[in-house]
């Protein structure tokens, strides 16, 4: 049987969707084919990178892709996790299921580094919230 295919998006694909592909790879296994990508494509956030690595997961390696990549896939899911890529994201025809699940931003957070931080951390942490429950992962 195929493994269901899901990709996060969000408009940068730096912090949010990077750490929810991490997230979902590390706690669902081998269970899905995970992507994620962006409206526009930038750079992987140092503090996500962080943030991620503080849960044992390394996202060092990812890219920031942007979303035309991969509008010839079938995806299971597409799933928006910022305001702005809900309103500015393709439509994917093949899609099972679109779905739009609002984070704040950790990228704007002004502070010093470790207040920044703990911001990815929190956000990081409500978005494993997010794809535990969805995905039923205990």
């Amino acid at each position: 049987m195929e493994k269901e295919k899901v990709i996060f998006i969000c408009t940068h694909n730096s912090a949010r969707s990077q750490m929810a592909e991490g997230l979902l790879r590390f706690l669902a296994g081998n269970r899905f084919d995970v992507y994620s990508a962006g409206t526009e494509s930038t750079f992987v956030k140092p503090f996500a990178i962080e943030a991620m690595k503080k849960k044992g997961i390394n996202i060092r390696n990812h890219t920031s892709d942007v979303i035309d990549k991969y509008m010839e896939m079938d995806f299971n899911y597409v799933i928006t996790v910022c305001d702005h890529a809900k309103e500015t994201c393709p439509y994917f025809p093949a899609t099972h299921q679109q779905l739009h699940w609002s984070f704040e931003d950790p990228s704007d957070a002004k502070g010093d580094d470790a207040f920044v931080l703990s911001e990815f951390c929190r956000v990081r942490d409500l978005i494993e919230d997010k794809i535990r429950s969805y995905f039923r992962i205990h």
